[in-house]
């Protein structure tokens, strides 16, 4: 038996997570650029609790930080419902998204942002 430690290679731990992009010679011919139309899921609902491609940042008061984090105790005493906070803001960002696809200009995030 061998008394050296078996390592990952570099490849192994830097492997791309995202699929590979055509080669330059498998591209299509260049088209003007028109924008993706989004693929629309059936019912809007957070991704949950998978792998995530994408970040972004986002800033907070205190204040909505201990409402963030108050609510996802509540959740969890009340409701039997262990989750992050990522995924607590990611339900409620497919909710207010869902209310505004369905209901245009007469929806929360809509009145919400007039009022200020």
């Amino acid at each position: 038996m061998s008394r050296r430690v078996s390592l990952p290679a570099a490849d192994d731990l830097f492997r791309p997570t995202a699929p590979a992009a055509q080669s330059p010679d498998e591209a299509a011919p260049e088209a003007p650029p028109e924008p993706q139309p989004r693929q629309r899921r059936d019912s809007k609902r957070s991704s949950g609790r998978v792998r995530h491609d994408e970040k972004m940042t986002v800033y907070v008061t205190s204040d909505e930080l201990l409402d963030l984090e108050h609510a996802r105790l509540v959740l969890r005493r009340s409701h039997g419902l262990a989750v992050d906070r990522g995924r607590l803001v990611r339900e409620a960002i497919a909710m207010v998204l869902a209310d505004f696809e369905a209901h245009g200009d007469d929806s929360a995030l809509v009145r919400r942002l007039t009022e200020e």
